[in-house]
């Protein structure tokens, strides 16, 4: 099997590398069918994905039977300064490769987010759930999902949400950081969703494309809690002493507005492949443990 990663070098592209090159995750071994898997592995230095004939050259000469998706503008912020760039990355670039991969007859699992849900409700989100995407980052993202669906038959969409990985900055490394350097930090407390080890995210993934099983998935972490109850889990795993104060949204100015509540359910996920994401704190305390930031 011939696998094409695009975003190789984010949080989650390395994941898929390194799990696929050893043959194992932290949470275990790989499908025995992709343990001689040829990988090709590409970031935006080597293929821009808003570029057609760029991604129709590549997948053409390459022929991959699955195309990863992990290529994104993840800049919350950033997208409501730069909508254009957002929608090229996160839409038309998505657009791009689903045609491509059709063109091949090639699997097609484009990775996605929480935030094209309005974060306005009190029950963790179903896959079947109606999208209200309020940020430019959530609206780019959800029109690449409808993008993937529309032009691949071998589709498989996969939500996640408050990723870390072990390369790149994330929430986890940033609270390390500043706890280190000021000991102390305030975090908002009114927002819940689902902290999510890359490495377990990756390894679901890799699951998934074994199969036939496509449509919508959700993938996160198990559990929930407030950025700050997550930012206090981090402090104390690190064994970091300071102090870490919570404030509401209100408190702490954004350009964007954040989902208050993005908790996803994970049944599509149970029944296609079965749930072994872990709770998020024992991910997280895996994590510390080994990374170096």
């Amino acid at each position: 099997m011939k696998l094409l990663i695009t975003g190789c070098k984010g949080q989650l592209g390395n994941e898929l590398r390194e799990i696929l090159s050893s043959g194992k995750s932290e949470i275990g071994n790989i499908p025995e069918s992709l343990i001689e898997a040829e990988v090709v592995a590409v970031d935006i230095d080597e293929l821009d994905i808003t570029d057609f004939n760029a991604v129709n050259c590549l997948v053409s000469s390459q022929k991959p039977d699955v195309i990863i998706n992990s290529a994104a503008m993840t800049n919350v912020d950033g997208c409501e300064s730069m909508q254009e760039v957002a929608y090229k990355v996160n839409a038309a670039g998505v657009r791009n490769l689903a045609v491509a991969a059709e063109s091949v007859g090639a699997k097609f699992l484009h990775v996605s987010t929480d935030y094209v849900f309005a974060g306005d409700g009190a029950e963790p989100y179903c896959e079947w759930d109606k999208t209200d995407p309020k940020s430019v980052y959530g609206k780019s993202k959800a029109l690449g999902e409808a993008y993937a669906l529309s032009f691949s038959s071998k589709c498989f969409i996969v939500r996640t949400s408050w990723l870390y990985g072990y390369i790149g900055k994330n929430f986890v490394k940033t609270v390390r950081r500043v706890m280190r350097e000021r000991g102390s930090m305030t975090v908002v407390n009114d927002q819940r969703g689902n902290p999510t080890n890359a490495n377990d995210l990756a390894h679901h993934i890799l699951k998934l494309i074994t199969t036939n099983e496509y449509g919508i998935y959700h993938c996160t972490g198990n559990g929930e809690c407030t950025w700050y109850e997550f930012a206090v889990e981090i402090a104390r795993l690190s064994g970091l002493v300071g102090v870490i104060s919570p404030c509401t949204s209100e408190e702490y100015p954004s350009p964007v507005k954040r989902p208050k509540f993005s908790s996803l359910s994970h049944l599509a996920l149970s029944c296609a492949v079965g749930d072994e994401m872990r709770d998020w704190k024992t991910a997280l305390k895996e994590y510390i443990s080994k990374v170096e930031d």
